[in-house]
């Protein structure tokens, strides 16, 4: 960490600017199968952001959750494309996908810039809840579509197939759970955020994610503006509301 803190001690925005395309250039032809051309502008666009307000531990937590969400995208692809269920593009993210996925994280990052200085780890923390929520999403998605034994309309609880709108599994439950621990304990072990944010975190990754099921099973097909991006949003937004309000109650309580 000795040299991530040298760095950082630099300009960061030309520190997040150089290391961007550095990585880009280093990374090219994994990052070409993982961003379309027009993701990859945006994709730079988020890095440079992240590093610039929160520096190499927010980087790094983004870093994980593209790396991670795109590697769970990428399980069971070939039968998952055989069956129709398959991300588009055999998982490419464009910007709409990257703003999907990080547009409230991006809010709670910038924001930090112009709160009072008490008040910034709640930001810190809706953060990475933000990503915690849709990596968490991500993984139940994919793991149910591909090793899902039995999948359940959330508001029914009636078997439906793989792929469905709405659709739980108990193997992609459980793995997006694990999801939302590893990337939430990274973002503590780089000092983001306190051991109960990690509670938070999952906690609020938990409820959005179940939310955004029910919203894929009842209102979803009926708004043509409702797609699969704008759900993304409003789950991790969600997930950031969930975890910073939880974390103020908690804080209330403590504080009594």
């Amino acid at each position: 960490m000795t040299v991530l803190n040298q760095i950082g001690s630099l300009n960061p925005w030309l520190v997040a600017a150089v290391l961007n395309i550095a990585l880009g250039l280093i990374g090219w032809r994994l990052v070409s199968k993982l961003l379309t051309p027009a993701g990859l502008v945006h994709a730079w666009i988020l890095g440079v952001v992240v590093w610039g307000v929160l520096g190499w531990p927010g980087y790094l937590v983004v870093l994980f959750y593209f790396l991670a969400g795109s590697a769970v995208t990428k399980v069971g692809m070939a039968e998952k494309e055989a069956a129709g269920i398959a991300e588009k593009r055999s998982g490419a993210r464009g910007p709409e996908n990257v703003w999907g996925s990080a547009a409230s994280s991006t809010l709670c990052a910038l924001a930090t810039l112009v709160v009072p200085i008490p008040y910034r780890p709640l930001l810190y923390l809706g953060y990475v809840s933000g990503f915690s929520t849709k990596l968490s999403d991500t993984t139940a998605s994919e793991i149910g579509k591909a090793y899902g034994n039995r999948t359940f309309l959330i508001t029914t609880l009636r078997p439906v197939p793989r792929g469905t709108e709405g659709a739980v599994s108990l193997e992609g439950t459980i793995a997006g759970l694990v999801a939302s621990v590893v990337i939430a304990g990274l973002a503590w072990a780089v000092g983001l955020i306190s051991l109960m944010g990690v509670i938070w975190c999952i906690i609020a990754a938990f409820v959005a994610t179940n939310l955004e099921s029910v919203i894929g099973a009842t209102v979803q097909s009926q708004f043509n503006w409702l797609t699969n991006e704008v759900v993304n949003g409003i789950n991790t937004l969600i997930g950031a509301l969930v975890a910073m309000g939880l974390a103020l109650v908690w804080s209330h309580f403590v504080g009594l």
